[in-house]
């Protein structure tokens, strides 16, 4: 039998801010442009923060992007954005963020993007787009 992991989980926030283009289906990070917590509302713009995180090799940790009220594609007020990732290797970086599409407008507003372990905030941070 596996003996849980007690270790605390350490994260930083590395940066946080605009980010060039993200393509999520490549391991690598998006490029840091601009330390910032409030980004124009532009279609396209990639926002978020880049963490490091320590003492968590193979443990499950979950993420939270809550967003101003907008709807989805039934016209229903879209949720707060949730997921799980794994943590590989020790340390490992994460882009925890959002690109803005359209419409632009009702995307504007306070961004706040949370890493969690159970019910403990290991990190987080608000971006406003204006």
């Amino acid at each position: 039998m596996k003996k849980k992991n007690n270790r605390p989980v350490e994260v930083d926030i590395i940066n946080f801010g605009r980010y060039s283009k993200w393509d999520r289906d490549n391991a690598a990070l998006p490029e840091f442009i601009e330390l910032t917590t409030e980004v124009v509302a532009e279609l396209g713009v990639e926002f978020g923060m880049i963490v490091e995180i320590r003492k968590a090799r193979n443990r499950y940790l979950d993420f939270v992007i809550e967003h101003p009220p907008f709807t989805d594609e039934t016209g229903k007020v879209a949720p707060p954005f949730t997921g799980t990732f794994r943590v590989k290797h020790n340390p490992y970086q994460f882009f925890l963020g959002d690109t803005i599409w359209a419409p632009v407008g009702d995307k504007r507003g306070p961004w706040t993007m949370t890493i969690l372990e159970g019910d403990e905030v290991l990190a987080t941070k608000t971006i406003n787009l204006i």
